[in-house]
Parts: structure tokens; C-alpha cells; sequence
């Protein structure tokens, strides 16, 4: 195949810094580097527009679970559009994609949800969730119940209301947010905030935090619970198993809609095919993007409990929302052929029985290295949580400096980690073999290496 681009390197960083403006970015700071260019991915591979072969091990963002390259899901997209481009699923209208791809994004969800509204990313799933919830209990005639409530340090998103549910400080403080409606209690983190306690206990207690949050705003005035099953922007916070038994008895005795995010944690990422499998939630609201398409075209969904949709269809009318482009045929072509490698290839199992725990026997062990004072992993979500003394998980001056720093490093040793503050964290594709877990935690290893190496000389000058 003829190369896409033919302009150098430095050409292309050129027209970057001088035009393109990109999410979550100090932008002057890497007009001032220069971007790191990505011209292809195969599998689990990214390869620089020098040359570098670099093992991806976030999946993109999140969400290439069947990996790069799969031409199943080209060849599907390119036929779609070949025969219809685009149209709009407004005013009584559908096209075979969008009913095909709703079944069979149904057909895998929890039995008592079997409907699906499309959006085109994750914070779309969430700001639809934010006016359908309220519009449910419209319909129940209990218009009063309106505020959500959400965990601090989760991510829901990025826009306004998506970006209010999340509990991220930094963007809360950027742009006033959040807005009225929304309520954080705290996150169920035990190694950043246990503080000693029993990790049983310590998950019971973050959960009753969300009863005690209902009976000070008033229980006839909230409308739902809305949490990640693990959190994943927030550092891959993995809840102790008391955690969401003790959120679902709460959410049922107190009449609260629970909303699972599902964005990062659907479509086999923890070994089954949501989160809310693997806890045993039973959400009421599923908000669903990244892995639905392994990110080959943008889109994302809500799914909708039969206990939601009845009244709303019953009582409600219609429902004022939509997005010019939910249900796209292109988008839906990848879903579907995406669904189905997922299917063939039995990725969910895959990661349950194989992948995942291979990966996990070796992530663990570099909490043995002198920089990490925990290793955790749930399916291919994983973290380490780097201290600046082990002995007593001291973190280092300066909260992420050090985090950033050792992602630089480890882009350097080829592997792409994530930081979060001082946590490392990953998300591979759910195709990644056997020996590519191991160069993965080679990799991660050796960029430890490097970043307590520049420490020990940092001290000593």
C-alpha cells in the first residue's frame, strides 16, 4: 500500500503546533516540543512517522479492543458507505445498520435491558443519561427527584454535564463548574485513602457514604447513583468486593436509579462482556462508547433497563434529545463487525481465562520494584502506584511530576502507560498474546529502571 503522508516529520509537528488545538493539552507547551506523530498501527503496535515501533499498551484511549488493522472492520465500513453514507434516525426514520447494530448491542447486554440510544463518544452517553433519568421520573410523577449523585475522582466525561458528574478538580476549577444538579461523595480508593483500614470494611463505609448523601439532600429530591464500575481516568480504582453489593442495596431500598459508566469498562475489558457483569450491578442506565466500535469510527450509546424505558414510552411523549449523527451507518457498520470479531475470537472469555491472568501473575510482581508501593489489575486494567519511599508509601514532592516523567520513559522503551498523578496505568487490547504481556512488562520495568536511576542522581546533586 502507497504511504498516506509524504510530508516529513518536522512538517508535520509545523502545521500541528500552528493549527491543531487538542483535548487535555497544554497546547503552547507542545507547540513548543512538537506532537509525537503516529502514522500506523497493526495489532497491538503503533509505529511513529520516523519509525519507531512503540507497544500500546492504553488501546488508543481506551477502546482498540480487538486491536489495529482488522480489516473486517474496514472492508464492513467501506461497504456501508458504499451504499449509504449517511442518514438521520429522526422523525420516524432507521436504516438496516442502526436496527441491526441495536439488536446485537442488546443481544450481549444484561437480559433486562434490550434498547439502546446512539451517540457518537462517552461524554454524549452521559449528558443523555444526565435529561433521561430526569425525564424518568417525570414520567413517574416524582418531578422533584432531579440531582445526581457521583464519586469524586470519577470521570464521566468532558462536557458540561458530563464533565459536573465527573468529580475531576482540576476541570471543575477551569470552567465553574460543577452545575446545579450534582453532588460527589468519595471514591472507594484503598491505597490512596484507606488510610490502615480493612479493605472490606473500607469499601463498606465509602458505599454508606452515598445513603448518608440521600438522607441529607432528601431522598424525594434524588433522581440517580452514577459511577464507573472501576474508575479509569481516575487511576484505575479498583473497589473492594464490598463495594457495590452495598451501592446496589442502597440504590434499591432508597428508590435512586444506579447508572453504571460502562464507557471504559464495557466490551470485555474485565472479563466479561460489562463491568456490571463482573460486579453484578444491574444498572438501570449503562452509558456505553469506546470498546462498542474498538474506536475504528466515533460512537457511543446508552443502554436502557426495561424498568426506564416502560414508563418513559408509556408517559412521557417524545423525548426532545438526539444527536445528528446517532446511529450513523458507518458507525454501526464497525459496531457490528466489531461485535462479531469479539464473538468469533471469544475475547471477554479470553480475558477471563487467558490474557488476563497471564497479564496479572507478571504486573503484579513489579510491585516488588522500589518506586511502586502497589500493583493492581482487574481483566487488562491496570495500575502502580509510584512512591517515593516504599517503606512507608510516601509519595514524591510535587504530585505528578514523577508520573509524567516515567510515561515519558516509558514512550521512550516503547510502551505507551498513562499517568494519572504519580499512578501508571494501562489498558491494552484484549488481542494482546502471550509474549507481548511480557515485552509489555519488560518495558514498563525498564522505564522504572530509568526514572529511579534519574532519582537517585536527582538526590545526590
Amino acid at each position: 500500500m502507497a504511504a498516506l503522508n509524504l510530508r516529513t516529520t518536522a512538517e508535520i509537528q509545523a502545521a500541528d503546533a500552528a493549527h491543531h488545538w487538542h483535548p487535555f493539552t497544554d497546547t503552547a507547551d507542545l507547540a513548543a516540543k512538537g506532537a509525537r506523530v503516529i502514522a500506523s498501527a497493526d495489532g497491538c503496535w503503533l509505529t511513529t512517522n520516523d519509525g519507531q515501533r512503540i507497544l500500546d499498551g492504553m488501546a488508543g484511549l481506551w477502546c482498540v479492543n480487538v486491536g489495529y488493522g482488522r480489516q473486517e472492520i474496514v472492508e464492513a465500513v467501506a461497504r456501508q458507505m458504499s451504499q449509504l453514507a449517511y442518514y438521520n434516525t429522526f422523525f420516524q426514520t432507521t436504516h438496516p445498520a442502526a436496527a441491526e447494530f441495536a439488536e446485537a448491542v442488546t443481544a450481549v447486554a444484561p437480559p433486562h435491558m434490550n434498547r439502546v440510544f446512539f451517540t457518537n463518544s462517552g461524554s454524549e452517553s452521559n449528558d443523555t443519561v444526565f435529561r433521561l433519568a430526569r425525564v424518568y421520573w417525570d414520567a413517574m410523577g416524582k418531578p422533584s427527584k432531579k440531582i445526581f449523585i457521583s464519586r469524586r475522582n470519577g470521570y464521566h466525561g468532558s462536557t458540561v454535564a458530563a464533565s459536573s458528574l465527573g468529580g475531576m478538580k482540576a476541570m471543575h476549577a477551569q470552567s465553574g463548574l460543577p452545575i446545579a444538579g450534582v453532588h460527589h461523595i468519595n471514591q472507594p480508593y484503598v491505597f490512596g485513602e484507606a488510610e490502615g483500614m480493612d479493605p472490606a470494611e473500607f469499601g463498606r463505609a465509602r458505599a454508606r457514604e452515598l445513603e448518608q448523601a440521600i438522607d441529607e439532600i432528601g431522598e424525594e429530591n434524588v433522581c440517580a447513583f452514577i459511577a464507573e464500575p472501576i474508575q479509569g481516568a481516575g487511576g484505575v480504582i479498583i473497589p473492594p468486593e464490598t463495594y457495590w453489593p452495598e451501592i446496589r442495596r442502597i440504590c434499591a431500598e432508597r428508590e435512586i436509579l444506579l447508572v453504571a459508566d460502562e464507557v471504559i469498562c464495557g466490551f470485555g475489558r474485565t472479563g466479561r462482556w460489562f463491568g456490571s457483569d463482573t460486579y453484578e450491578i444491574e444498572a438501570d442506565l449503562m452509558p456505553i462508547a469506546k470498546g462498542m466500535t474498538s474506536g475504528y469510527v466515533p460512537m457511543g450509546g446508552v443502554l436502557i433497563s426495561d424498568k426506564v424505558a416502560g414508563p418513559v414510552m408509556a408517559h412521557a411523549g417524545e423525548f426532545y434529545h438526539g444527536y445528528t449523527y446517532s446511529g450513523h451507518p458507518a458507525a454501526c457498520a464497525a459496531g457490528i463487525a466489531n461485535l462479531r470479531i469479539m464473538q468469533e475470537e471469544k475475547l471477554p472469555e479470553r480475558v477471563a481465562t487467558d490474557i488476563g491472568p497471564y497479564l496479572a501473575e507478571r504486573w503484579l510482581k513489579l510491585g516488588d520494584h522500589p518506586l511502586v508501593g502497589e500493583a493492581r489489575m482487574k481483566g487488562l486494567l491496570g495500575a502502580l502506584e509510584l512512591v517515593a519511599d516504599k517503606t512507608t508509601n510516601a509519595r514524591f514532592p510535587n504530585s505528578g511530576t514523577a508520573g509524567m516523567r516515567c510515561r515519558d520513559l516509558s514512550v521512550e522503551h516503547g510502551l505507551v502507560m498513562r499517568a494519572v498523578g504519580d499512578t501508571m496505568i494501562i489498558s491494552p487490547p484484549l488481542i494482546l498474546s502471550h509474549a507481548e504481556a511480557d515485552e509489555l512488562v519488560d518495558r514498563a520495568r525498564r522505564a522504572l529502571d530509568a526514572l529511579a536511576d534519574e532519582t537517585a542522581r536527582s538526590r545526590a546533586a
